[in-house]
């Protein structure tokens, strides 16, 4: 089978994290461990038990965001899985499978739908959102590649091997780095050793908020830091939003 690329998006070059970071990413194994035998969650505010929907990273799955989503149901939310496997890239039907999925927890939990989307999984949830505004409540992202150069992480050429089309020129509907019209924040790490920093940086607005943490790349899952934040995101009232004061 013969497989033809889109042609390449010319975006701000981003070098991707040094070696010297990226083997730094060893540390995750510390920080699952800390996160596993450290449940720290009667120190968050409590939420009001609306749904909430875990998007997984590049070539992780459901079993990769357990224990945060656990976390986050012990915090009072209906908390839902991706319920497409593993994160392999984006493919096709993967977007309408994400729509109905999103509605169909809305429907359940009867109201929005807050989406957290770590590393790959936060372009799908700010994606998503774009196509559903009236069905998103917030959207959290953490480690999540969105602006500039898509090639300024150390995942790209993976992500092209197994996909038909150039990590710059993924087939959305939207343009990469348009914000959803919903509050939005971004976390980040200056220690990532995955994705460069400055590409998940968005910014701050009447919406929209970047949020920095300690952590390396595949720790972000396994973070009491970011689930601190998104905690605390979480818990705003229904319709309001201000931005993280920590």
């Amino acid at each position: 089978m013969t497989v033809t690329l889109s042609p390449r998006t010319e975006r701000r070059k981003v070098e991707p994290p040094p070696l010297s970071q990226y083997l730094m990413e060893v540390r995750a194994v510390g920080e699952f461990a800390r996160f596993l035998m450290s449940d720290r969650t009667h120190e968050l505010p409590r939420g009001d038990g609306h749904g909430v929907i875990v998007y997984p990273g590049f070539m992780a799955a459901d079993t990769t965001t357990f224990l945060l989503r656990r976390r986050l149901a012990k915090l009072n939310y209906d908390v839902y899985g991706w319920g497409q496997g593993q994160n392999l890239g984006l493919r096709a039907g993967m977007l309408p499978e994400m729509r109905r999925h999103l509605k169909a927890v809305a429907a359940k939990s009867g109201g929005r739908v807050s989406m957290i989307g770590w590393s790959l999984g936060g372009l799908y949830a700010r994606e998503v959102a774009k196509l559903e505004p009236d069905h998103v409540r917030l959207v959290v992202t953490a480690g999540t590649p969105c602006v500039g150069d898509m090639r300024g992480n150390n995942a790209w050429k993976l992500y092209e091997r197994l996909n038909d089309h150039w990590v710059n020129s993924p087939p959305l509907p939207t343009d990469l780095e348009t914000l959803p019209p919903v509050p939005l924040t971004s976390i980040y790490s200056d220690g990532d050793g995955i994705v460069a920093p400055e590409c998940t940086k968005i910014g701050n607005g009447d919406m929209h908020e970047s949020v920095r943490v300690d952590s390396s790349h595949v720790g972000l899952a396994w973070s009491h830091e970011v689930l601190a934040v998104t905690a605390n995101r979480l818990a705003q009232p229904a319709g309001s939003w201000a931005p993280y004061s920590g």
